[in-house]
């Protein structure tokens, strides 16, 4: 069964139109993330699925239950949803114990007890309980906002950049946290984010924005892998897009050389495409024809990234050890090696 169900969600302010059919699915348990760049929509779309925004078009079905159709609307605090800020919002004169209760407090002592003694274990927080929002870090006040979310056990749970104050390191491990503590109570939920190692880190599924359009709703995998547009083959991971020609039906000839691959019936010979080029497709090889000179370098920590210029001024990215240095305007030949081509049309 599915726990969340949106269909053709539309959303406006006056003229302005912010969500174009946006359609998002959950199943129960699952970690679904909305991911894109600022102004795309996702917030949004968080806020309709909350009850804070009323859309002007579509459906919001939970748990078999309409929350929004033309004729519905469920307030928010009907709706069995729980809410992460951005700005983590915890009551400065509340301690720790005291704002994870704070959704329960029509439960009985005992049960508010049991209930936050459970999810300060769950969260790594017992030994601060006593403390204030002030007297904690950015991190554990994070912990606490997501334990005081999840004390009424919502049927789901939605989380709006959460984790956008924290520094880059910090932000990574929280992720990896979340998702755990998020499967340990088998909590499904909705993060916001628009920073795509958090997503990968926290969602079963990701769906990416732009726009105010859903591009493609699918696994980490699929979206590194096999992207659907261009959009997303640029957003997700780092690549670059190579221009080509289809020499005949199952090669693409560019700068560097010929790619094999299954093309589409549609391919036609002479069409110009524009084929995806990941880092990891680049190989060094100086004794290779095909040559491109190295304009700019990166350090990685374990690895340079390198922009490399092929003869017709393309541009492509390539790893190295940083064992090794490659030096700025230094040519140095390469082959490309691609096992599926992903390609566009160009007009």
């Amino acid at each position: 069964m599915k726990r969340l169900e949106v269909k053709k969600l539309d959303f406006a302010y006056g003229r302005n139109q912010i969500l174009f059919e946006f359609d998002f699915s959950l199943e129960e348990s699952q970690i679904g993330c909305l991911l894109g760049p600022s102004g795309c929509g996702k917030t949004t779309a968080l806020r309709a699925i909350a009850g804070f925004e009323n859309p002007t078009k579509g459906e919001i079905i939970l748990n078999g239950n309409k929350l929004n159709s033309s004729k519905i609307f469920v307030e928010p605090e009907k709706r069995q949803i729980g809410m992460v800020f951005q700005d983590i919002a915890l009551f400065p004169h509340l301690s720790v114990k005291e704002n994870i209760q704070f959704g329960i407090r029509s439960l009985s002592q005992n049960l508010r007890d049991k209930r936050s003694n459970e999810l300060l274990d769950l969260v790594g927080m017992s030994e601060f309980k006593k403390k204030y929002p002030h007297e904690i870090s950015g991190g554990q006040q994070q912990r606490v906002a997501l334990a005081r979310a999840m004390a009424p056990k919502p049927s789901l749970l939605l989380m709006d950049e959460p984790l956008s104050s924290l520094d880059e390191e910090l932000r990574e491990q929280l992720a990896r946290e979340i998702r755990l503590i998020l499967k340990q109570e088998k909590v499904s939920a909705i993060l916001v984010t628009h920073d795509q190692n958090e997503a990968f880190a926290v969602g079963d599924h990701i769906c990416v924005m732009h726009q105010g359009r859903v591009q493609q709703n699918d696994s980490a995998y699929n979206l590194y892998h096999h992207p659907l547009n261009r959009f997303v083959a640029e957003f997700i991971g780092e690549g670059t897009l190579l221009p080509g020609v289809v020499a005949d039906e199952g090669t693409i000839a560019t700068d560097l050389g010929e790619i094999k691959g299954n093309l589409p019936e549609s391919c036609k010979h002479q069409d110009k495409v524009d084929v995806l080029i990941r880092p990891e497709n680049v190989i060094l090889a100086n004794d290779n024809e095909n040559k491109v000179v190295i304009t700019a370098r990166y350090f990685r920590g374990s690895s340079y990234l390198y922009t490399l210029k092929t003869n017709s001024g393309a541009e492509i990215l390539c790893f190295l050890s940083s064992s090794e240095s490659l030096q700025i305007d230094q040519s140095i030949g390469v082959q490309l090696q691609i096992e599926k081509p992903v390609f566009f049309s160009r007009s």
